[in-house]
C-alpha cells in the first residue's frame, strides 16, 4: 500500500438535508448545535485506525468535503463547485428520508462530482429511469446516507426505507439511515458503524 496519510471524501447532497449535522456527527461524535447555511465548502477531519491491532496498522485523516449548493443552481454555479471535485477518493451522497426529491436529486449530484471534466449539464434521470452505464467504471467508493429518520413516525418507516433502498444497489453503495440529533446512531458496535467502518477499509484498500 502506498504512503497515504489523508484522504479526501466528498459529502454531497441538497442544501438542507443535514450534511453539516452529518460531518459534526462522524467527525466530533457530537450534536451539531445549530447548523447554517454551508456557502462553498467546509471541511472537518475524522481519524480512522486502519487495521487496527495489526502489523499492518495505520492512522488515517479523512477529510470531509461538505460541498455547499443546491442541484439546480446555475452552470456557472455547478462551475464552481467543480474545483472541490479534484483528488477525490470517496463520496458520501445525502438525502433527506422525508424529502423524495432529494433522494432522486442524488444521481444529478453524483453526475457532477464524477464527471467533473464535463460541462455539468444536470441531465441524468431520463423518463425515472437510471442509466447504471453512466457510472460503470467508476473506481470511487460510493456510501449513501439518509437522514432525518426520526421525523418518520414507525408506521411509515418502512414504506420510506422501502423506496430509498434501491439508491444503494443503484450506486453500489452501503445504506446507512439516522438521525443526526441522536448519537446513537453511529455508537460503536451499532450497524451503522459497522457499515461505515467497512466502507472506510474499502477507501483505503485502494491504496
Amino acid at each position: 500500500m502506498a504512503s497515504l496519510d489523508r484522504v479526501k471524501v466528498l459529502v454531497l447532497g441538497d442544501s438542507g438535508v443535514g450534511k453539516s449535522s452529518l460531518v459534526h456527527l462522524l467527525c466530533q461524535n457530537q450534536v451539531l448545535g445549530n447548523p447554517s447555511w454551508t456557502v462553498g465548502c467546509s471541511v472537518d477531519v475524522r481519524v480512522h485506525d486502519y487495521k487496527e491491532g495489526t502489523p499492518e496498522e495505520k492512522t488515517y485523516y479523512i477529510e470531509l468535503w461538505d460541498v455547499g449548493g443546491s442541484v439546480g443552481s446555475a452552470s456557472s454555479v455547478k462551475s464552481t463547485r467543480a474545483v472541490f471535485y479534484n483528488s477525490v477518493n470517496g463520496i458520501i451522497l445525502v438525502h433527506d428520508l422525508t424529502n423524495k426529491k432529494s433522494s432522486q436529486n442524488l444521481y444529478r449530484w453524483s453526475l457532477e462530482a464524477l464527471n467533473r471534466d464535463l460541462v455539468p449539464t444536470g441531465v441524468l434521470v431520463t423518463n425515472g429511469d437510471y442509466d447504471r452505464e453512466q457510472f460503470a467504471d467508476n473506481q470511487i467508493p460510493l456510501l449513501v446516507i439518509g437522514t432525518k429518520l426520526d421525523q418518520i413516525h414507525e408506521n411509515k418507516r418502512h414504506e420510506v426505507l422501502t423506496r430509498t433502498a434501491f439508491l444503494a444497489e443503484d450506486f453500489n453503495a452501503e445504506e446507512i439511515n439516522l438521525d443526526c440529533t441522536n448519537p446513537r446512531y453511529l455508537a460503536a458496535g451499532s450497524s451503522n458503524a459497522v457499515k461505515l467502518s467497512h466502507r472506510e477499509e474499502i477507501l483505503f484498500k485502494r491504496w
